[in-house]
């Protein structure tokens, strides 16, 4: 659908970055002009195309800015893909989970020898003097326990099957813990900057049954 070495990466306050590419480096002959339409205040009113090919039809998959405003004229002549509607991007020979990396974009996972307690519903469910933390990005730090710190390992047990990707580390499996659906997540193939916490465990701290605490340095 899309292959080039021409791309632009355009940054935007409280946007994930974009990569736009010349309209000449997609598949022409598979997108069709939509009726949608969309505006930018920065950027000026978009026109979308949809892909129809042999594997079906995918509605607005791309969008450009044909007229951009004066501030945008960077942009004339270029397309962007909307994320999670292609089925993968590749860098060279390598594939990228989600959505292509952001240079400025930094996961740091240091250990520490704080004290990271985890509670789900009241009832702990790890205590660990050697948590990993992970540092990233515009995301709150996040508390990482090993497999081996939690207080009975009968808690743990397989998921819904969800996942999610992350294209700074990797895919995550999802858990049950303590009889709560999916409320852990580990990353057991992490991508190399989170290699420190494989198959640790981190809690989804925006259930409202969990709460993880740690002490302060």
């Amino acid at each position: 659908m899309l292959d080039t070495t021409r791309a632009r990466l355009l940054h935007e306050t409280a946007v994930v970055p974009r990569v736009y590419a010349p309209l000449e480096d997609f598949r022409r002959d598979l997108l069709v002009w939509s009726r949608t339409t969309t505006h930018c205040p920065w950027k000026g009113d978009a026109s979308h195309l949809s892909l129809r090919g042999e594997g079906g039809v995918v509605e607005d998959l791309v969008w450009t800015y044909e007229q951009p405003v004066a501030q945008a004229a960077f942009l004339r002549g270029y397309g962007a893909r909307y994320p999670g509607k292609a089925d993968a991007w590749l860098v060279e020979e390598d594939r990228v989970l989600a959505e292509l990396r952001d240079p400025y974009h930094r996961v740091d996972a240091h250990p520490s020898t704080r004290l990271a307690v985890a509670t789900i519903d009241g009832e702990e469910v790890a205590r660990s003097q050697r948590p990993m933390l992970v540092f990233e990005t515009g995301v709150r730090t996040r508390v990482y326990f090993p497999r081996k710190d939690f207080a009975d390992p009968s808690l743990v047990a397989p998921g819904s099957g969800k996942r999610t990707t992350c294209q700074y580390k990797g895919e995550a499996s999802y858990w049950n813990v303590a009889g709560f659906q999916d409320v852990a997540w580990s990353y057991e193939q992490p991508l190399p900057d989170a290699q420190r916490v494989q198959s640790h465990f981190s809690f989804d701290e925006s259930h409202p049954a969990v709460r993880v605490t740690l002490a302060a340095a």
